[in-house]
C-alpha cells in the first residue's frame, strides 16, 4: 500500500454531528456528512471512542471494547457507517485505547472482587509507609497511583484515576487485547490508532529522582516485542489495514523501529516535538510565544532520520488534545485565512500521510472560553485545582487555558450560521465557539476558501508523484521566518517556500528555471523569480526533469 498518497480525517464523534437533540454528536452524525468528506477528498475516517464509557475522559475511559455506548448509536449504525463509508472510497480507522480501560469495565470489577486471573489485567501494589509505592505522577496531575482502602494497596493509573493500566506483561491481556482487534477486523475496519500505546511496557516500579517516572515506562524494554505480537496475531495478515500509533515523549531510533516496515510493528507514528514549541522548560501550562526556529527544527530532523532509518511520519498539526493550530501559530484575526493555507501547506508537502482534524479544514479556532464552568476536559479541570492551589491569579489560569486546554479542540463543529452553527438543536455538551456565524463550511464552495485550498492540497498529493514519494532536504534552515524545503523524485522537484510571519519577507534562494507554482494561499499564480513572500504567503513550486 502506498501510504504517501493517502490522507486522514479525524472525528470527534461528541462533537461532530447530533441527530436526536441530546446536544451529543453521534454515528448517524458522521453518516449524513460522508458527501462532505468524499468531496474533501479523504480516504480513511479516524473516529476518537464511541465505545461504552463512563466519559470520564470523553470516552478514552473504555468499559466495553466490543460494543457502541448508546450516545452515539448502535452497532448497526456502526455497520452502516462502514457500508456507506465504503460506497464512497473512504475506510474506518478505529482509535483503540490499550494502556488503560476504565475502572467500570468489566475486567476491573472482577479485579476488584479478588478473582485472581483478572487481577493480573492490572497493576497492583502495597504502599510504603503510608504512600504510594512509587512517586510517579499522573499525566493529568497528582500521584499515578490512586489507594483501594478494601485491599490496602494501590493501583496504576497514568492518566486519570479511573482509568486503570492494563498489565501487558500477563499474556492473557495481550491475547484480549489481539482478540478484540480482530472483532472490528471482522467488522470491516480498515485502520486502527492506537491510544499512548508505547507506554504498555513496564517492569520497573522505583521512584524516580530525576523526574516523574516517565523514563520508566515510555518506549519501555518488551515494548517492540509487544507491537511486533500484535500485529502477528492481527493486521498484520492483512495487506490494506494501515496502523497509527501515539507515541508520547518517544525517541527517534525507537520511532524509526516502529513503523519500518521490516520491524512489522506499525504503519506510522505520532510524535508530538513539533508541538512542545511553546512550552517553556517542559511545562504545557505556561504561555509563550511559539519558537519558530525549535519547530523547524524538530519538523525537519524528523523528515530526515525517519527517511534514513525509513520509518514513516504521520503527518499533523494537531487532533482532539491539541488548541487549534492558526490560533497557536497562525494569525486568528486579520491572517485567519491566509494563515490557516500557510500551516497546511507546510504539512501537506512533507513525506508522511497527513492527517485532518475536524474543523481544520474551515480554520476553526480555539473556544476563548471565560469561565472554568465551560470546561469539560478532565485534565484542564484537573489543572485548575492544582494551579489554584499553587497559588497562581486566576486570570492567568484563564490565559493558559484559552491557549493550551483540549477543549479548545472539541467544540462543536461549525456546519452553519444557523442555532449552535446546525450541530444541535438540543444544548450542545459543550459550548459552541461565538465566531460560528462567520466560520463554517457555507463558504466552502468559494475558490479562495479553507476548505478548498485543502482540497487541492490533497488532490495534488494523490496527482503529483513527488509529494507522496519524494526525498527530503530542507532549505535555508537557519532563516527566521521561511521555513522552506525541497523534495525530489526521478522525475519531479518540488520546492516549497512558507512565511510564518505578518510581515513580508524576500526570499534569498534561487528557484531552478523550469519551475512553475501549482499552488499559493493568495490565490495567484506566483512567478519564481525574485521572491517575496507577503504576510502568512505559502507557495508551491513544482518542475518536471
Amino acid at each position: 500500500m502506498n501510504l504517501g498518497n493517502k490522507v486522514v480525517y479525524q472525528i470527534y464523534p461528541k462533537s461532530f454531528q447530533d441527530t436526536n437533540e441530546d446536544g451529543i454528536g453521534d454515528l448517524k452524525g458522521i453518516i449524513e456528512h460522508l458527501d462532505y468528506l468524499k468531496e474533501l477528498g479523504v480516504d480513511y475516517l479516524w473516529i476518537s471512542p464511541f465505545f461504552v464509557s463512563p466519559q470520564n475522559d470523553n470516552g478514552y475511559d473504555i468499559a466495553d471494547y466490543r460494543d457502541i455506548d448508546p450516545m452515539y448509536g448502535t452497532m448497526e449504525d456502526f455497520e452502516r457507517l462502514v457500508e456507506e463509508a465504503k460506497k464512497r472510497n473512504i475506510y474506518l480507522m478505529m482509535d483503540m485505547v490499550f494502556n488503560h480501560c476504565s475502572t467500570k469495565h468489566e475486567w476491573f470489577q472482577k479485579a476488584l472482587k479478588g478473582d485472581p486471573y483478572y487481577r493480573d489485567f492490572f497493576i497492583f501494589r502495597k504502599g510504603r509507609n503510608g504512600l504510594p509505592p512509587t512517586n510517579w505522577e499522573s499525566n493529568f496531575g497528582g500521584s499515578a497511583w490512586n489507594y483501594l482502602p478494601e485491599t490496602d494497596e494501590y493501583y496504576l493509573h497514568l492518566f486519570h484515576e479511573t482509568q486503570a493500566d492494563l498489565n501487558w506483561e500477563n499474556p492473557e491481556v495481550r491475547k484480549a487485547c489481539c482478540d478484540i482487534v480482530n472483532f472490528w477486523i471482522d467488522k470491516g475496519v480498515k485502520g486502527f490508532r492506537f491510544d499512548v500505546i508505547n507506554l504498555i511496557s513496564k517492569e520497573c516500579y522505583e521512584d524516580d529522582l530525576k523526574g516523574n517516572g516517565k523514563r520508566f515506562y515510555t518506549d519501555g524494554p518488551r515494548i517492540h516485542e509487544f507491537l511486533h505480537e500484535l500485529n502477528r496475531e492481527t493486521f498484520g495478515k492483512y495487506d490494506d489495514i494501515i496502523t497509527v500509533g501515539e507515541m508520547a515523549s518517544t525517541t527517534l531510533e525507537n520511532s524509526i523501529r516502529y513503523s519500518n516496515p521490516d520491524s512489522e510493528e506499525l504503519s506510522m507514528i505520532f510524535n508530538f516535538h513539533h508541538l512542545r514549541i511553546d512550552y517553556p522548560s517542559g511545562n504545557k501550562w505556561e504561555v509563550q510565544p511559539f519558537r519558530f526556529h525549535d519547530l523547524k527544527k524538530n519538523l525537519f530532523m524528523w523528515q530526515r532520520e525517519m527517511e534514513k532509518g525509513g520509518g514513516w511520519n504521520a503527518l499533523f498539526w494537531y487532533n482532539h488534545d491539541q488548541p487549534r493550530i492558526v490560533s497557536r501559530i497562525g494569525d486568528e484575526g486579520r491572517y485567519r485565512k491566509e494563515s490557516a493555507k500557510m500551516l497546511a501547506t507546510t504539512m501537506h508537502g512533507l513525506q508522511g500521510t497527513p492527517y485532518i482534524y475536524q474543523g481544520e479544514e474551515i480554520g476553526m479556532t480555539n473556544a476563548h472560553f471565560t469561565d472554568i464552568s465551560q470546561y469539560r476536559d478532565i485534565e484542564t479541570l484537573n489543572y485548575y485545582t492544582i494551579l489554584k492551589q499553587k497559588g497562581k491569579p486566576e486570570e492567568e489560569i484563564y490565559e493558559s487555558f484559552r491557549r493550551k486546554s483540549r477543549d479548545n479542540s472539541r467544540t462543536p463543529m461549525q456546519w452553519d450560521d444557523t442555532k449552535n452553527a446546525g450541530f444541535s438543536t438540543g444544548e450542545p455538551w459543550i459550548s459552541v465557539i461565538s465566531n460560528y456565524k462567520e466560520i463554517n463550511t457555507l463558504d466552502r464552495e468559494e475558490d479562495d476558501s479553507i476548505f478548498q485550498y485543502y482540497r487541492k492540497l490533497i488532490q495534488l498529493r494523490k496527482t503529483v508523484p513527488v509529494i507522496a514519494d519524494g526525498t527530503f532536504e530542507a532549505l535555508m534552515e537557519d532563516h527566521d521566518r521561511i521555513l522552506a524545503y525541497k523534495r525530489e523524485n526521478d522525475s519531479q522537484l518540488l520546492y516549497v517556500f512558507c512565511n510564518y510571519f505578518a510581515e513580508d519577507v524576500d526570499v534569498p534562494y534561487e528557484v531552478p528555471e523550469g519551475c512553475r507554482c501549482i499552488i499559493s494561499n493568495y490565490n495567484e499564480d506566483i512567478k519564481p523569480e525574485k521572491l517575496r513572500l507577503r504576510p502568512y504567503e505559502a507557495v508551491m513550486f513544482l518542475k518536471d526533469k
